[in-house]
């Protein structure tokens, strides 16, 4: 007498992703991001060079659970970096590749190319972020804010020095809100369109 036994199964992975921040939101922070993303739409339509910061945010809460806010600012790169850049051109300094520090505020003045700082700061130190070349055009640059009291957090610049220092880009989004023990994982991504 002979007999056979058999097993099987299957196994599926599924990816979860963390929850974003929901439709009102989005609604919400709309004009934030749509700010950047027609003029990148027409200056690559007519074949322009131009550079494109782009700010997404993930909040981390004290639990430990996550919210995808996804792209929240298309603006802004400003004066004082295009400035910085042509002096770099001419006379290369040692902070020329230390545009890693992240910072965040509770402003809520729209943001402008003549702004050399955080409008209204949460008090928080700036965060060193990590720097990585996304693509071979674009430069990224990941930190994580912690925060140690509630805030509406508002506004994010990206600096090269700790304090003080030129600030390359300047965003304002809808508020993010946070207490204490929350941190904000922003991702900073600044795209150079070659053209003419």
């Amino acid at each position: 007498m002979q007999s056979t036994i058999g097993f099987s199964s299957t196994l599926a992975a599924k990816k979860i992703a963390a929850p974003g921040p929901g439709l009102a939101y989005k609604v919400r922070n709309f004009p934030n991001v749509w700010a950047g993303t027609w003029r990148h739409a027409l200056a690559r339509a007519l074949k322009m060079n131009h550079m494109l910061g782009e700010l997404r945010a993930v909040l981390i809460k004290a639990d430990g659970r996550r919210v995808n806010y996804g792209l929240i600012s298309t603006q802004l790169v400003t004066t004082a970096f295009c400035e910085f850049m042509v002096d770099q051109l001419i006379t290369e300094t040692s902070t020329w590749g230390d545009f890693q520090f992240h910072d965040s505020g509770i402003g809520t003045t729209g943001a402008n190319i003549t702004d050399t700082d955080i409008e209204t700061t949460d008090g928080q130190a700036r965060t060193d972020g990590t720097q990585v070349e996304s693509t071979s055009v674009i430069y990224e640059s990941v930190g994580a804010i912690a925060y140690d009291n509630t805030y509406a957090i508002t506004e994010h610049g990206l600096f090269n020095i700790s304090t003080g220092g030129t600030m390359m880009d300047h965003h304002v989004f809808a508020a993010i809100n946070v207490v204490n023990g929350d941190s904000i994982q922003f991702s900073f991504d600044l795209t150079c369109t070659a053209g003419g």
